[in-house]
């Protein structure tokens, strides 16, 4: 199963670009009516706090861009920003085999992934990806390919373990 929404780059980066207008106009605004024209008192502040918490909250939602990929033999994870140097981008691959659980975590607006994968040297890793800017039905459907997934694992552990409980 393929899952993007990279579709919705342009989207994002329009909003992004939106909002620091708007941060850079209000910072503006807020110049002139402090040494300027003196038309408004203490709310002129809402001029700046307003536009830099929504700018704020856009950027800590996390990586817009999200990418996964569970055809063939491997899992294809990939999280990006619409904007390059603001965060590095995430990119993992790894056998299918290696998926040992995962967990998506809402709190507000704010959507997460973690990967728990296993290692060869520390036994698991987990994998954090952002997911805030994923629909609820991208969300479920990447819930039940990675519940086909988890699933089919554990039936290969219990199948292999019975198998060693028998030659034992």
């Amino acid at each position: 199963m393929r899952l993007s929404n990279r579709n919705k780059a342009s989207v994002y980066n329009s909003l992004s670009t939106l909002l620091l207008m708007i941060a850079v106009f209000g910072i503006t605004v807020f110049a002139a009516n402090e040494y300027r024209f003196h038309a408004m008192d203490k709310e002129s502040y809402l001029l700046i706090i307003i536009p830099v918490l929504l700018l704020i909250v856009f950027y800590i939602s996390g990586r817009q861009i999200f990418e996964y990929d569970s055809d063939g033999e491997a899992l294809n994870f990939k999280n990006r920003n619409v904007i390059p140097f603001l965060n590095k981008p995430l990119h993992d691959e790894f056998p299918k085999y290696k998926l040992i659980k995962y967990d998506v975590v809402s709190i507000f607006f704010f959507k997460r992934l973690y990967i728990t994968v296993s290692s060869k040297n520390n036994g698991s890793t987990i994998l954090k990806y952002q997911i805030s800017y994923l629909s609820n039905k991208e969300v479920n459907d990447l819930k039940l390919s990675l519940n086909k997934v988890v699933k089919a694992n554990k039936e290969k552990k219990d199948k292999t373990d019975d198998d060693r409980r028998i030659f034992a």
